[in-house]
């Protein structure tokens, strides 16, 4: 397989086959994220891709395929469609295709298309939203609003096609905490994603919220209130049926549970932790990372 550069994929990817269809990311323009500054936005050529999926077939075991890089879904349909049947008449037992999106790449899509995605494979679609404020959209610059990041969400359960979101706790800064806390539950229920995964904002060298933050005008919380917000966020969102996790490296607190029927025993373990105030409970910070 030919990979460039530092691969990046979902935690629940970790036992997927990957395969990069593209290099970097098409948007590439967060605030906080430094994943792919190295990378120049590029989609691989089918002959490359076809290349892989020939190799990628003398691999056994594989249930699972992720496309790589950062928003494999800005892939014009018709390419991404001879992807998806390559892989379906290479790899022989594959249930599931998965891929990170963003706003603007799902919003290109038709819903025509993303059932016809959906039918070739494509199982899941990984949506960053980090938060549900309006101002926060904006000054990170994830490249949609509010109003988009749900339409986009909508458009993909519509279709069939499990939703999978980011959310990003401490990315209000210090003073900013419980009202992106509450926006993003707010966003969370008006989206109703069927996974949810809250990562810790940490900061990357190099990327506009660390300058922010060596100029003074941007602050984290300390670890404590990041599990306030994990809190809110959880008391708050109203989910239909959604894996909500709080499991990833960056986390201080990992969560697995189920909402909303497990939402009360999250609350009272995050509640006993505030109480007692105790870093021994917590992620040690030599264990955190991206």
């Amino acid at each position: 397989m030919k990979y460039e550069g530092r691969i990046i994929r979902p935690p629940s990817e970790a036992d997927s086959l990957l395969i990069q269809v593209t290099v970097g990311c098409s948007h590439n323009r967060c605030a906080f994220c430094g994943t792919y500054k190295d990378k120049k936005f590029r989609i691989k050529s089918m002959e490359e891709i076809e290349e892989d999926i020939a190799e990628a077939a003398r691999f056994r075991g594989y249930e699972r395929v992720f496309l790589c890089d950062g928003d494999a879904l800005i892939i014009p349909q018709e390419r991404l469609v001879r992807i998806l049947e390559s892989i379906r008449g290479s790899l022989k037992g594959i249930r599931r295709v998965g891929l990170y999106g963003n706003a603007k790449s799902v919003l290109r899509k038709s819903s025509e298309d993303l059932s016809e995605l959906r039918k070739l494979g494509l199982g899941i679609i990984y949506l960053g939203v980090e938060t549900g404020n309006e101002e926060l959209l904006q000054k990170i610059n994830k490249g949609a609003d509010y109003g988009k990041m749900v339409e986009a969400a909508r458009r993909i359960k519509d279709a069939g096609i499990l939703l999978s979101v980011t959310v990003l706790l401490g990315i209000g800064g210090a003073e900013g905490g419980r009202r992106h806390a509450l926006d993003t539950a707010r966003i969370l229920s008006d989206m109703d994603p069927d996974y949810v995964g809250a990562l810790t904002v940490m900061l990357v060298p190099g990327t506009p919220l660390f300058k922010n933050y060596e100029e003074g005008s941007f602050s984290l919380p300390d670890a404590f209130g990041f599990i306030e917000e994990l809190g809110i966020i959880i008391s708050h969102a109203r989910l239909t049926d959604c894996f909500f996790t709080s499991n990833h490296a960056s986390n201080y607190l990992p969560l697995r549970v189920r909402l909303p029927q497990d939402r009360e025993k999250a609350l009272n373990l995050i509640s006993r932790v505030l109480q007692k105030g105790d870093r021994g409970l917590l992620r040690p910070e030599y264990f955190r990372g991206l």
